[in-house]
């Protein structure tokens, strides 16, 4: 690199040559000039070689001298190379401290129960939402549209009342069903939820064109449709979460621990084996990254399936909102399959069969779509990034940005997941309990007298043609 700088034809040479020559530097003077540079025993000259013993020594000392500008370059160069290795360390201590910190606390409101976790993805959504309001916020328009985001929190909040109120509907009325009056007063507020809700979102409606001002329609508007499409991400993940949940935390827990799995199997990948640029929306990401963390992911989806089932109480849905620990008799998913191990593997090994949850078979397709489909949802996130030029959504967790940064891929995962689970798994089979839950919420005192005689009518006639 020095002997190319070094070369008189080369640019750094040419460069300093032309700034050493004012702009106003008469042509006379600058061809004498470079006429004596190229004079061949000129001394800038440098396949020059001087014949005196004096002159020798001179020259000999000089070639061995290194231009000042070179030796400022080379040393930024190598500061800036030290630098950059540096803070890439630095920047992975700190996310790995983070990681660590985050893992801590999932894992105490998971011990705690499905309410706990429910409040954990109500206030993950709070945090969201305050993310992606900020993204488009103009603090000039703000200050002449006072209460303007007070009323993006109004709609927010009516569509949590909303959606919350639509899934939970059956827990909340199972939790207050010993007493009589709160039961009917949840039953009514259940009954008119969907009344409740839509003049609530009237209201801001009302709210949002009695705050119309002129010259600020346009951001006003926009202010409106990003709220909506804010409101709709936000809730589409969160309310299949919940679902998933309530279904079991066995059923939150392992989608999202494949998703938690291929971002760190990814980021050490793509760390230490990354050549090979993935996409360009996210120049980061490498091939390399991608399928280490693939592989990886899979893999982990067949052993997380098989620890996390031994645990009863993770297995079993929540029918109320009662915070006590569950006890349930495992489904068939959760029962083991015993395989015996071929006769030359068994002749070596201690075991004769291994055992196998049926539930780890499902886990192979969830690991699949985690370790392949849902990072897309990340390359969506960089793009919309990119977009509006920002690094990060926020930064709420250091080393990883914001809540919607580590959201991305959760959202898709958290859809197929449940769409996985109404499909593949939960029978939809309706049980006795579901049915007297329904009559019960649906049907009043003499409804209920009414079906309670024709029933018994149905069943007098069958048992006397059965005679």
């Amino acid at each position: 690199a020095m002997e190319k700088d070094l070369n008189q034809n080369s640019p750094r040479i040419r460069k300093i040559r032309d700034n050493s020559y004012p702009p106003n530097t008469p042509t006379s003077r600058m061809n004498n000039n470079n006429q004596r540079d190229n004079h061949p025993n000129s001394p800038r000259d440098y396949n020059y070689s001087p014949s005196s013993p004096t002159a020798r020594l001179r020259w000999r000392n000089r070639s061995n001298e290194i231009p000042a500008e070179v030796k400022r370059g080379n040393a930024s160069n190598v500061r800036n190379l030290l630098l950059g290795d540096k803070n890439k360390y630095r920047s992975m201590w700190i996310r790995t401290c983070s990681s660590l910190w985050m893992l801590g606390g999932v894992f105490f409101i998971i011990y705690m129960g499905h309410l706990y976790i429910w409040a954990m993805v109500v206030g993950i959504q709070i945090f969201m939402a305050k993310e992606l309001f900020f993204l488009l916020r103009r603090a000039h328009e703000e200050r002449r549209l006072p209460g303007f985001r007070l009323l993006n929190w109004h709609f927010f909040f009516t569509a949590m009342l909303f959606v919350y109120g639509r899934i939970l509907q059956q827990q909340l009325v199972n939790t207050v069903s010993s007493d009589r009056f709160i039961y009917k007063l949840v039953s009514g507020l259940i009954k008119y939820q969907m009344v409740i809700c839509y003049f609530l979102y009237i209201a801001g409606f009302m709210w949002f064109i009695l705050t119309l001002k002129k010259k600020m329609y346009k951001y006003q508007f926009g202010q409106y449709a990003w709220t909506h499409m804010i409101l709709i991400v936000v809730f589409t993940q969160s309310s299949f979460t919940v679902a998933n949940i309530f279904e079991g935390i066995f059923w939150f827990l392992l989608p999202a621990a494949l998703i938690a799995m291929n971002d760190v199997a990814a980021y050490f990948f793509g760390f230490y084996f990354g050549k090979t640029p993935l996409i360009k929306l996210s120049p980061k990401k490498t091939w390399e990254g991608f399928i280490g963390a693939s592989v990886a992911t899979t893999i982990s989806a067949f052993l997380f399936a098989n620890v996390l089932g031994q645990f009863q109480w993770l297995t079993c849905p929540r029918k109320d909102l009662s915070t006590g620990w569950l006890h349930c008799d495992p489904g068939p998913l959760f029962r083991p399959e015993y395989y015996p191990l071929p006769t030359w593997i068994a002749s070596f090994s201690p075991w004769k069969a291994i055992s196998i949850l049926p539930v780890q078979w499902h886990a192979f397709s969830l690991g699949l779509f985690a370790s392949v489909i849902a990072p897309f949802g990340g390359f969506f996130a960089s793009g919309f990034k990119r977009a509006f030029k920002i690094k990060d959504f926020g930064d709420s967790i250091p080393g990883h940005g914001g809540f919607t940064d580590r959201m991305d891929c959760q959202m898709v995962m958290a859809i197929f997941a449940y769409i996985y689970i109404q499909s593949f798994i939960v029978h939809q089979d309706y049980s006795v309990e579901m049915i007297l839950d329904h009559i019960s919420r649906s049907l009043g005192h003499e409804e209920q007298k009414m079906l309670y005689a024709k029933l018994g009518d149905i069943l007098r006639h069958k048992l006397q043609g059965g005679f």
